[in-house]
């Protein structure tokens, strides 16, 4: 049976995983998804190939079981040999043309950018979404994020760019909102969620946030 690529302009809240906060990858999953997360993107920078799949297996069963989209971080071959639904690559990591042909048409790639500039070379080169920021300043949970580039940057990169954007760092339920109004599509948030102690609450109030504020934008 062929499953639909998910739409990534169809996102509210994507969460990503956060396993240093006393809570594994896959219990933060859960607890997401039970809370309404859209997607849930692995995160794991140290851990070793074979340790990252083994989680990626288990976030796999859960999101599909909820109709949730997975994404893995940085790791293309653990995308690929767990059957994500795609990749997230930074600057840094593997060209996103490179990463489109080893794909191929079926799975979502996700470029972070960090500039309108960065976000068309993405589009040219084969992404299906923009992760974009840090929108406001980023908290420990990624402590190499840089400098916040504000709401201004983000709606000229919106724009510009046709392919869906999703805003990142430092966003929150008390602030999604202005994201969502300066152009961005969805959320993807660590902190917001990954540090609150009710998950599927924190999950929860975020996805309204969005939700009310893209109502809000498609009633003007």
């Amino acid at each position: 049976m062929t499953v639909a690529r998910p739409d990534p302009a169809g996102w509210a809240v994507m969460v990503l995983t956060d396993a240093s906060r006393g809570r594994s990858h896959v219990e933060l999953a859960r607890l997401a998804i039970e809370g309404g997360a859209d997607a849930i993107q692995l995160r794991e920078k140290d851990a070793a190939c074979r340790e990252i799949h083994a989680i990626a297996l288990e976030i796999r069963r859960l999101t599909r079981e909820a109709g949730a989209a997975f994404i893995v971080d940085d790791r293309l071959e653990v995308a690929l040999a767990s059957d994500a639904d795609g990749v997230h690559l930074g600057q840094e990591d593997l060209l996103a043309a490179l990463a489109r042909k080893i794909l191929g048409p079926g799975k979502l790639l996700g470029v972070s950018a960090g500039s309108a500039e960065e976000a068309l070379i993405a589009e040219r080169d084969g992404a299906d979404y923009i992760g974009f920021g840090p929108v406001f300043e980023a908290r420990s949970s990624k402590p190499d994020a840089g400098a916040p580039l504000g709401l201004e940057r983000l709606a000229i990169a919106r724009a510009r760019c046709t392919l869906p954007i999703v805003g990142i760092g430092g966003i929150d339920a008390r602030n999604a909102a202005s994201v969502i109004a300066a152009g961005a599509s969805g959320v993807a948030v660590i902190s917001a969620v990954a540090a609150a102690d009710d998950i599927p609450r924190a999950t929860r109030e975020l996805r309204a946030a969005v939700l009310a504020a893209r109502a809000r934008g498609a009633a003007r």
